[in-house]
């Protein structure tokens, strides 16, 4: 599909984002990457995603395609040849959908708690978080990845949170290094990817922009 045309709506330091990104450079696919302002939001992406008007949204020859898993699920059916994200057996497909399902549900609610509120629901967050943490490490075992010896659809649902851990720590009071050591190393073991190096960003900016929000929202 050498006559494609891709743009991409995104946030620098969106998880969700660096998902996207993470597949398209995996798949060797180019794309135009265009910034969002998520506080004052521009006419294209509320043109592209009006009912949730948020990135990020995948602009496919004219066409959007929104909500992260749903974009990782279409570029890999647009373009399965190579860098396949999801297995190719039918029950392994359903368990991989199943745990980035997980970490859209569990992992980042529980995540968002701990940077977002204070008091008992920060620690409600951060208790759910750690839970769901342990429980991801304990699918992973000894695996390199979390579908063995590939990286797959799950690594890339869950990596982008590694950029944010230093700020969950620091909010949370916690060592996911310490408390989680294979999640590390996993983490770790991704970032020696060329695609992943490059969509992840750095924790001390993404703590910063956290710290900024807190204080306008009076949490601080």
């Amino acid at each position: 599909m050498a006559d494609d045309k891709l743009i991409l709506l995104d946030f620098w330091a969106s998880m969700f984002g660096m998902r996207v990104r993470i597949s398209l450079d995996e798949k060797g696919i180019e794309y135009e990457y265009k910034e969002q302002d998520l506080f004052d939001k521009g006419p294209l992406l509320l043109q592209m995603n009006p009912i949730h008007k948020k990135i990020p949204v995948l602009i496919h020859n004219g066409k959007p395609v929104c909500e992260s898993l749903i974009i990782l699920q279409y570029i890999d059916e647009v373009w399965p040849d190579k860098a396949p994200l999801l297995p190719s057996d039918p029950y392994q497909r359903t368990q991989a959908r199943f745990w980035a399902d997980f970490i859209d549900k569990k992992v980042y609610d529980a995540s968002r708690k701990i940077w977002a509120t204070k008091g008992e629901e920060q620690e409600a967050g951060k208790k759910d978080f750690l839970e769901a943490l342990k429980m991801l490490e304990g699918e992973l075992g000894e695996k390199p990845y979390f579908e063995g010896e590939r990286f797959g659809y799950v690594d890339v649902a869950l990596v982008g949170f590694y950029s944010w851990f230093y700020a969950y720590e620091s909010f949370g009071n916690f060592s996911i290094e310490a408390d989680f050591p294979k999640i590390t190393a996993w983490a770790n073991r991704c970032l020696q990817r060329e695609s992943v190096a490059k969509a992840l960003v750095d924790g001390k900016k993404v703590h910063e922009v956290i710290v900024d929000l807190r204080k306008s929202w009076g949490i601080e």
